[in-house]
């Protein structure tokens, strides 16, 4: 029988996580036929021993590229699927939620990703969906709900009913491998965040479109591979990075400036994170040698 779905996974000291996940998905897929491929990124914790006592996964062990190179490897390893399905280790899906999420891809012509509604560990909605990124998005004024100055969409109506968005948190995406295959996978410079956020607007581009369904459940911890200053500060390089690739050498300075303002006032109100972010925006060598960012003042 023909896979519908290859699930992928990467995982990263996610011992605490991951068989949750893992236990969920029978239930998530339902009749659907699929595969569960896990690629560890050099887990130091317990991680490699839990998942080499399961038989419901195959695994491929890897040294840490990223979590997008981590994604591309455990595509390549997989079986051939119609669809794709990325997961964090830290999330766990509803019943039924792979088939309900597999029909919006198959009803709506030009669908390409097709993301859930998320909610946290303690039953809240998870604000998942996204507009994209501008200037005036970038100052951290999300408390005036107005979407000219918003990133994350917070309005609870917005996930009442199924829509197109610029994009959605990658905890759990369903992707058409058409998609995933013209778009060449995720984009492996990043490293760690904005890859998603990169390929949905990359392939809004192309043709094909995000949408969100409300018909599909899951839940989403976050954070279950650890949250630091390191990590901070690539998030913070890569939202430079993607906007001047996206919106050119014009504004992007003034996008860099904001970003540093936006960190200087969080260091100031008492974030120890944000102090090490903005000593590397503004001393490139400080920079996680990763991104590859580390030469000049405007990260590219």
């Amino acid at each position: 029988m023909p896979l519908e779905v290859a699930a992928v996974v990467v995982t990263y000291n996610s011992a605490g996580h991951i068989a949750a996940l893992l236990d969920s998905l029978p239930d998530a897929f339902g009749d659907l036929a699929y595969s569960v491929v896990v690629v560890d990124n050099g887990s130091t914790d317990d991680t490699v021993q839990l998942l080499s006592t399961r038989s419901d996964c195959q695994v491929v062990r890897s040294t840490n590229e990223g979590y997008a190179a981590g994604i591309n490897r455990a595509v390549l390893a997989s079986p051939d699927a119609a669809a794709i399905l990325i997961l964090n280790p830290d999330a766990t899906l509803d019943p039924d939620a792979v088939p309900r999420m597999l029909e919006v891809l198959r009803r709506r012509p030009g669908a390409g990703i097709v993301a859930p509604r998320v909610r946290e560990e303690d039953g809240r909605l998870s604000p998942t969906l996204r507009r994209g990124p501008t200037l005036g998005r970038v100052g951290g004024l999300s408390f005036t709900g107005l979407p000219v100055f918003t990133e994350r969409i917070e309005i609870p109506g917005e996930y009442d009913t199924e829509h197109e968005v610029d994009w959605a948190v990658g905890a759990i995406l369903l992707v058409d491998r058409p998609c995933f295959d013209a778009l060449h996978g995720l984009d492996e410079s990043y490293f760690l965040y904005s890859e998603e956020t990169d390929f949905s607007l990359r392939a809004r581009d192309a043709g094909w479109a995000t949408v969100y369904t409300p018909r599909a459940g899951a839940m989403h911890v976050g954070g279950g591979s650890g949250e630091n200053a390191t990590t901070h500060t690539m998030q913070m390089l890569n939202r430079v990075r993607i906007y001047r690739r996206r919106a050119g050498e014009r504004w992007v300075w003034l996008y860099f400036g904001m970003i540093v303002l936006v960190e200087l006032r969080r260091a100031l109100l008492g974030s120890r994170k944000s102090w090490t972010t903005l000593r590397a925006l503004l001393r490139p060598p400080l920079r996680p040698p990763q991104l590859g960012a580390s030469t000049a003042l405007l990260p590219r």
